[in-house]
């Protein structure tokens, strides 16, 4: 995060610039799952985002910095801060605008758009055809709790192959079945 000077430890053998002073100059840096950062780090970084100024490992020089910090965290911060694992300044000082985010499945309606957005950029990276949700399928995809939220969501397709086409067939099926207002023999001649 701060970077260091070369020959500060072994392997050190040029200048790495930190992401803070890699987003100076009006960037941003973004800092996930901030609840998590060690509690040396949180000293370091408060002190940085109270002075504007950091020093690089292995030297004493200070160099000015200047970017905005967005930080990203689960559950409570004020549980983490009364449990002594968060530094209370630290967590004034990034709270200066909280957008809270309800698990996903709180938001019912954000669920088939987003998979349908995941769908849509694995077909891309795989170049592959877009496959199209049936109404059995999404309403599958309603059902869910999400525990795991949005990455839980992303990976949702990531089954064996076996359950993918079994779903996918089952899925047809149902599809065809319910096209054909129920009569098997009309779904079966259509498949």
């Amino acid at each position: 995060m701060f970077g260091y000077e070369p020959g500060t430890f072994t392997g050190a053998a040029k200048r790495r610039i930190g992401k803070l002073e890699h987003a100076s100059g009006g960037g941003t840096l973004f800092l996930d799952e901030i609840e998590s950062m060690p509690l040396a780090l949180q000293v370091k970084l408060l002190r940085v985002l109270q002075d504007g100024v950091l020093e690089r490992l292995g030297s004493n020089q200070p160099i000015r910095v200047n970017c905005r910090v967005v930080a990203a965290a689960k559950g409570d911060m004020a549980e983490h801060v009364a449990d002594g694992s968060f530094q209370r300044d630290l967590l004034y000082r990034l709270n200066v605008v909280t957008i809270a985010l309800p698990p996903l499945g709180e938001r019912r309606e954000d669920i088939v758009p987003l998979f349908e957005h995941f769908l849509l950029d694995a077909a891309v990276r795989y170049k592959r055809p877009a496959p199209i949700l049936m109404d059995r399928q999404r309403a599958g995809l309603m059902q869910r709790d999400w525990p795991g939220n949005v990455r839980e969501l992303r990976n949702a397709a990531a089954q064996p192959l076996k359950e993918r086409v079994e779903q996918f067939e089952r899925a047809v099926i149902a599809e065809a079945l319910e096209q054909a207002g129920g009569a098997v023999a009309v779904a079966a001649d259509r498949l």
